[in-house]
């Protein structure tokens, strides 16, 4: 049996020790939670995220909208789009002011589908997010976002 190397990431900073554990939980954090919305629900993160963003809206939103929320191009959101239509799961609608525009809601079915998946997601994460994260450590994660949010020189 061949003998394993361990492998390190060398004389990084600690500022490149950071950055590359966000990169690592990102990921592995990911990639956990797509793994069981497609295993449960034969839907992906990323058609995850869409419904995510509809299921707080009130009204239907703008396809450019929803990609400037998201992690998604505006083509990509147009293509997941188009798949969440094609199970029923989102509806179209023109847009009441702007006759370019299409308007994008959650379809009920598409909200019965989210809360599923929704609980699928926290299921993914508590053993490896909830549960090893206490509210201290919570708030911190969410100043450091709120800082990598800000836009530059703000």
């Amino acid at each position: 049996m061949a003998q394993r190397t361990d492998l390190t990431l060398g004389d990084l900073t600690a500022r490149d020790h950071a950055f590359y554990g966000l990169v690592w939980a990102g990921t592995t954090l990911s990639t956990r939670v797509d793994q069981a919305l497609v295993r449960a629900h034969d839907l992906t993160l990323s058609w995850f995220e869409v419904m995510l963003w509809l299921h707080a809206q009130e009204r239907p939103v703008a396809a450019s909208d929803l990609g400037a929320k998201t992690l998604l191009s505006r083509s990509q959101v147009s293509r997941v789009a188009d798949a969440l239509q094609a199970r029923g799961l989102v509806e179209r609608a023109p847009s009441p002011t702007d006759a370019r525009s299409v308007r994008i809601a959650l379809t009920p079915e598409g909200r019965r589908l989210f809360a599923a998946a929704d609980a699928t997601r926290r299921a993914a994460l508590a053993e490896v997010f909830d549960d090893r994260l206490d509210d201290s450590d919570i708030a911190a994660l969410e100043a450091v976002w709120a800082k990598l949010k800000r836009p530059s020189g703000a």
